[in-house]
């Protein structure tokens, strides 16, 4: 018997996360990797296991993930992001929950481009009157 599987895209910043949900023990990969291996920082591991955490069904469903684009942290709200879709394709009655936490928006905050005759998006080069 095939197991079923809760699919859901996440994303954050530059960075696009696919999770598929399994039953299983609770184990996440990331990227054909544990999770301890791909996130160093222990902020970013709790983010991970958050919407599970809110829903009550830690160590229940694993999380095979595949995520691009970003940095650390963009990849791992990302995922986040993804996980809570996902749970919500599992079961609707998780959306109440998870939607008063906040995790089904999108955070839209982008990178502001950077703009001629200045070092970065808003820091200019040092004025001289003389």
């Amino acid at each position: 018997m095939a197991s079923i599987e809760y699919l859901a895209t996440g994303r954050r910043k530059r960075s696009v996360a696919k999770v598929r949900l399994v039953s299983g023990k609770g184990e996440i990969i990331v990227n054909n990797k544990p999770i301890d291996e791909y996130f160093p920082r222990e902020t970013l591991k709790m983010l991970l296991y958050q919407p599970f955490q809110i829903v009550g069904i830690t160590g229940k469903y694993d999380a095979i993930i595949t995520v691009n684009g970003g940095g650390l942290s963009g990849q791992a709200g990302a995922i986040r992001h993804g996980i809570a879709r996902a749970l919500v394709n599992l079961n609707p009655d998780f959306r109440a929950k998870l939607k008063k936490e906040g995790l089904l928006t999108r955070d839209p905050r982008e990178v502001e481009r950077k703009k001629y005759g200045q070092p970065k998006a808003r820091k200019r080069f040092q004025f001289s009157k003389r």
